[in-house]
């Protein structure tokens, strides 16, 4: 891929996200109809591991940190994980820390997130 067309792809992706923080801290999901219903929670009347994070993503923009925790506090605490990820991947961690790359996302720590993902499914539809 041309260099250029990699910095336009960059620009474009920084420019969707930008937009959608925008959407998320200005629109409340929980009182607009343009952010969409979970399928699985309308079909089933369970909450899937997604559950509450459009609404978790709107109270962190807006600096309520427990009312985030209330709607999806599995999403909330992988964020850190997330920025982890998106620094090993995009922004050089890979060759700065390439230890930490290999013991946060190797084969092991991606079946031992698919277990910590369906215990916090299982959980949060049990209490």
């Amino acid at each position: 891929m041309h260099k250029g067309v990699k910095i336009g792809i960059g620009a474009a992706i920084i420019l969707l996200i930008i937009a959608a923080l925008y959407i998320f801290y200005t629109f409340n999901p929980e009182m607009q109809p343009l952010f969409p219903k979970c399928p699985f929670l309308l079909a089933t009347g369970y909450e899937c591991p997604g559950c509450g994070s459009q609404r978790a993503i709107h109270s962190l923009l807006h600096f309520n940190v427990g009312a985030a925790l209330r709607y999806n506090a599995f999403m909330v605490l992988a964020l850190p994980y997330i920025f982890l990820g998106i620094y090993q991947e995009y922004l050089g961690g890979k060759k700065r820390h390439p230890k930490i790359g290999k013991f946060f996302f190797g084969r092991w720590s991606a079946i031992a997130i698919l277990l910590i993902i369906v215990a916090f499914w299982v959980g949060r539809n049990l209490i």
